[in-house]
Order: structure tokens, then sequence, then C-alpha cells
């Protein structure tokens, strides 16, 4: 299978709520729930020759914070590794958006 930009689906609120929930329902008060990525940084990386998609890295930074590392992806599935890797968002908390089903 080769990766031709299409992939993923798009989710009800209701699910995305009750599976936010679920996972909120893991961690201790105050670990990540969250992390914005500006728009400008996830064009570059989907503005890079051959990129169809990004692929998103679960990851422990060296000072124990959970955080993402976004990769660009080419269509034989490969990660661009010599490409922008993109990491260092803001991260939730303490960069909260107001309360919604998302994230309490």
């Amino acid at each position: 299978m080769s990766f031709n930009g299409n992939e993923g689906e798009f989710v009800t609120l209701s699910d995305a709520s009750r599976w936010t929930a679920n996972y909120r329902n893991t961690i201790q008060p105050g670990e990540v729930i969250s992390e914005f990525l500006g728009k400008e940084k996830i064009i570059e990386i989907l503005n890079q020759e051959d990129c169809v998609g990004i692929r998103f890295y679960y990851a422990i930074n060296d000072q124990g914070k959970k955080i993402l590392v976004l990769v660009g992806a080419d269509s034989s599935e490969n990660d661009m590794e010599n490409g922008l890797l993109l990491e260092n968002g803001n991260i939730c908390p303490p960069f909260c958006p107001k309360k919604n089903v998302l994230n309490s």
C-alpha cells in the first residue's frame, strides 16, 4: 500500500469527546492533554517536495514531558527524516483553550 494524501477519517464530536475523556482518565492531574502547533509550520512540512502528509510521533522530551514530533511522509509511506521535523508546540497545560467537551 502507498500513501495518497487522503488518509484518515473525520469523526464526530461525540466520539472525539469520549476518546479524549478516555485518555484524560488515564493520566495524573497536570499531565499533557493537548499540544498546539502553528499552521505556518505545518504548511512548511506539507510544502516539502514529495510530501503527501504528516506522521505524528508521541515522544517524551529531555524534561520528561509528553510531546509530539511531526515529520513529513512520502507516498511510499516513508518518513522524510532529512526534511523538517516539528516539535516544541504549546502544551496544555498550561496553554489550554477554554473548557470544552474535548478537554474537560
